[in-house]
């Protein structure tokens, strides 16, 4: 007798659908419960740097190299163009102020020199010639007008004498008459030699004058064609060492050509390079600092070169307060340290890469466990090369990471491992 088999529920085909709807769902499932929380990323603790959040004092600072240089640089033109005829001392020669550095030989400046010489010359001889015919006019005048004084008192006396005894009837009205008119005649004359003295004084004190300023302006003339000439052996103005003499003889130099410069003894400056963001906030008076192994040497800015170069910066002069450290060259590269505050007590979070990614808006910060790190909103301040000021999100003794966070994307929360 024949028995029915029953087929089995549980074939291959029905099994491999379940696992597959399961696996779904359980994939699903993961996904919500992973993405609903914080997402993580493994960190090894030996490929990050954690930094302590301390309070000590701080300022603000920023690094600038400066260059050293003379306190004292002038510069050495060609005053007068001529060519070198003699060299007196050579390049890094120490001078003395008027020490002969060169000569220039320039002949039309010597020949204006013989001619302006000879024309005071000649003014000065017309002058001396209008003088001496002057004083003799002066004297035949005077001369004049002592006969002309004479002969009216003469007058003057017989007028009186006459007009007297033509009073007493003693003399006739004619005899009278004589007498006055010559009086009245010599008084005329004598006015009028008075008057032509007179003029004849002015006129001399006004050409005079004018002579003498048109002598002075010759002279005047004279001077500067001197000193043109003078000009031609350039001299040191200073006490100083002689650098960047471009000068051979034979060698034409024209008028306003660099021919070599001075740097004074009295003392050295810095010169640094400031980046033009710090334009507006740099300024005379403020403080910067030379750090060594042993000391801090004060500066001083002394200049502001406020014309932007090429390169992004502007130029500063500093000038050592106080002590100067020994051994400094000219030429010689320091770096100083430009300060824009005063140091005052803050909370320090050591600079790092992570700056690049947050823009110091957060930072991960570690638990107090240790193993797991997680963000944290936070708020900077002011910043020297070595330190961020904190002012909002962060304790003295918080442990942050510093370090880049370039590979941790949209991470919530970091998984120290060690």
């Amino acid at each position: 007798m024949d028995r029915k088999i029953e087929k089995s529920r549980w074939n291959t085909k029905r099994i491999m659908t379940i696992a597959g709807i399961t696996g779904i769902v359980l994939l699903v499932a993961g996904s919500i419960y992973f993405t609903s929380g914080k997402s993580k990323y493994n960190v090894p603790v030996d490929r990050i740097t954690i930094s302590e959040i301390k309070k000590g004092p701080f300022s603000e600072f920023i690094p600038v190299n400066g260059v050293v240089m003379p306190q004292t640089t002038i510069y050495l033109d060609a005053v007068q163009g001529g060519t070198v005829q003699e060299k007196y001392v050579e390049d890094g020669a120490k001078l003395k102020k008027g020490d002969p550095i060169l000569k220039l030989s320039n002949t039309d400046v010597e020949i204006s020199l013989a001619n302006s010489e000879n024309q005071v010359y000649n003014v000065q001889t017309q002058m001396q010639i209008s003088k001496n015919n002057a004083a003799q006019n002066t004297v035949g005048k005077l001369q004049a007008m002592a006969d002309a004084e004479s002969a009216f008192k003469e007058a003057e006396r017989l007028y009186t004498v006459d007009k007297k005894l033509y009073a007493q009837k003693a003399i006739g009205l004619q005899d009278y008459q004589i007498a006055e008119n010559a009086y009245n005649y010599q008084l005329r004359k004598r006015n009028l030699t008075r008057q032509i003295l007179k003029q004849d004084t002015a006129l001399n004190k006004v050409q005079d004058e004018q002579a003498q300023e048109q002598y002075r302006q010759m002279k005047k003339s004279l001077e500067l064609m001197r000193k043109e000439v003078a000009d031609l052996t350039v001299r040191a103005p200073i006490d100083g060492q002689l650098t960047s003499l471009d000068a051979e003889i034979g060698q034409n130099k024209n008028r306003g050509e660099h021919l070599a410069q001075i740097d004074g003894f009295s003392g050295l400056k810095v010169r640094a390079n400031v980046d033009e963001h710090y334009i507006s906030r740099v300024f005379t008076g403020m403080t910067a600092y030379y750090p060594t192994d042993d000391k801090n040497y004060k500066l001083v800015v002394k200049k502001v070169f406020s014309s932007v170069g090429t390169g992004g910066t502007f130029q500063v002069d500093m000038m050592f307060v106080g002590e100067v450290p020994q051994g400094l060259r000219k030429g010689q590269t320091l770096q100083i340290r430009l300060v824009f505050s005063d140091e005052a007590p803050a909370l320090l979070l050591p600079k790092g890469g992570f700056f690049q990614q947050t823009g110091g808006n957060w930072i991960f910060k570690v638990s107090d466990d240790g193993k797991t790190a997680y963000k944290v909103d936070i708020q900077l301040n002011r910043q020297n090369p070595d330190y961020f000021e904190v002012i909002r999100g962060l304790k003295p003794g918080d442990k942050v990471i510093t370090s880049s966070y370039e590979n941790y994307g949209d991470i919530q929360e970091l998984v120290l491992q060690k």
